[in-house]
């Protein structure tokens, strides 16, 4: 095993191990927040409907008449088995509804880093390269705006100006037409996907167009990150002295902004790409509630709305899990691109 192997090793199952604490963290944190939120679970998921006798027989069988410490262990073997419980309002496993609806937010979140990357990433290297000009100003004025605009009002502009008020040229509302919905068989549960799969392309086209305005607003959300990072990164790479080298031997300017100064500015979008998954999850709740997108995070308003707190739990904790999972997987990807990062 050569010394760089080794250390690259050394260094994941490092980050392992700490990613451990962490996750007990967050699970402890969870499991607080659940247990010190207003009012009984079981009664307020069922709306006053039922009798004492029968909300004592609710609650021990979800068995909230257990110690804490009984009730945090079941919880930890829960997620350790992935078997998050069932939902109080509708008796629902709380893995199928993740599973059911993941792929609707897992093709939003797609879409909007997308968007992100074709978006941020020109403008970024432009505004770098002409600092202080006019473009650069622009550029930098409209990451501000979109960085600093909520979900749900770029939403809500975007619905005015595209959808039947607006120029109606694209669909506001929903994953898909009714009847395409209906008729896609569901393989991976990613409807555009299934779509391909199947071979209608009638369908992806129609489901393409639902995406569009839901993904261009969340990724606006995230664009004034990239815009800012690229920009700041093609700066000081242009004032390094391998760049100064380069023109000194009569390289293009183009060249040396695309193949020298770009290209090294471009190793911290990996982590800010990781790091923005985040602020996707927590954006996609307000987006798929304007678009009325089929969502992980539009069921996580019907269940926070429903005061159901088994199904609260168990997506809250799924996402806590998604984020911890991703950053160290770009924490891998930044050892195995930058060798100093090992060390």
């Amino acid at each position: 095993m050569s010394k760089q192997s080794g250390s690259l090793r050394r260094y994941i199952l490092t980050r392992i191990a700490l990613a451990v604490p962490m996750v007990f963290i967050l699970l402890v944190l969870v499991f607080v927040m659940m247990r010190v939120a207003p009012g009984d679970p079981i009664a307020a998921s069922q709306g006053g409907k039922l009798s004492a006798a029968e909300l004592a027989i609710r609650r021990h069988a979800a068995g909230f008449d257990k110690p804490l410490y009984e009730q945090f262990w079941e919880y930890l073997k829960s997620v350790a088995t992935l078997n998050f419980g069932t939902t109080f309002s509708d008796n629902l496993s709380v893995r199928d509804v993740i599973i059911q609806r993941g792929g609707a937010t897992l093709s939003l979140s797609f879409g909007a880093l997308l968007v992100a990357t074709v978006i941020g990433v020109p403008v970024g290297l432009v505004a770098g390269r002409f600092r202080d000009r006019g473009i650069d100003v622009t550029g930098r004025l409209f990451a501000i705006i979109t960085y600093a605009a909520p979900a749900f009002v770029l939403g809500l502009l975007a619905q005015l100006a595209f959808g039947p008020n607006g120029l109606n040229l694209l669909p506001t509302s929903g994953q898909s037409s009714l009847l395409v919905g209906l008729n896609v068989p569901t393989t991976t549960h990613i409807l555009i996907l299934d779509a391909a799969i199947a071979g209608d392309w009638g369908a992806v086209g129609d489901i393409a167009q639902h995406l569009v305005l839901p993904s261009v607003t969340l990724g606006l959300i995230i664009v004034g990150v990239f815009i800012r990072m690229i920009r700041v990164n093609v700066i000081q790479t242009l004032q390094g002295d391998y760049v100064e080298a380069a023109r000194a031997r009569g390289i293009k300017e183009t060249s040396v902004v695309t193949r020298h100064a770009f290209r090294n500015a471009l190793v911290p979008v990996v982590t800010v790409l990781g790091l923005q998954v985040a602020m996707l999850l927590g954006g996609s709740v307000l987006t798929e509630k304007t678009f009325n997108w089929p969502g992980i995070g539009q069921a996580l308003i019907t269940y926070i709305n429903a005061r159901d707190y088994a199904a609260v739990q168990g997506i809250v904790t799924v996402f806590a899990l998604v984020v911890v999972v991703i950053s160290m997987l770009i924490d891998f990807v930044n050892a195995l691109i930058d060798p100093r990062v090992r060390y």
